[in-house]
C-alpha cells in the first residue's frame, strides 16, 4: 500500500472523530435544554490491563466497567491471535 494513502485515511479517522464528538456533544446540550433532563456520565481510562473507572452515577459505572473489560479481553484475544498467525 502507499504510504500517502495511509496518511490520507489516518487524517480522515481523525477528522471523523472529531466531527461525531461535536455532533453528539450538540445533541446531549439540546436533549438537556429540550427535556430538562438530568446530566449522567463517566469514563474509563485504560492503563495497561487495568481500568480506572469514573462517573457520576452507578449504573454509568457499571456499564464503563463492564465495556471496558470486554475491551481488554478483546484487546488480549487479538494480541494472542496475532502473536500465533505471524509467528
Amino acid at each position: 500500500m502507499n504510504q500517502a494513502l495511509f496518511n490520507t485515511l489516518g487524517l480522515m479517522l481523525v477528522f471523523t472523530g472529531f466531527v461525531i464528538t461535536l455532533i453528539a456533544v450538540l445533541l446531549w446540550i439540546f436533549m438537556t435544554v429540550k427535556c430538562g433532563g438530568k446530566v449522567r456520565g463517566g469514563g474509563a481510562v485504560i492503563i495497561g490491563p487495568f481500568p480506572i473507572v469514573f462517573g457520576t452515577d452507578k449504573e454509568s459505572v457499571k456499564v464503563l466497567l463492564l465495556l471496558s473489560i470486554a475491551l481488554i479481553v478483546l484487546l488480549l484475544v487479538f494480541m494472542a491471535f496475532s502473536y500465533y498467525v505471524f509467528k
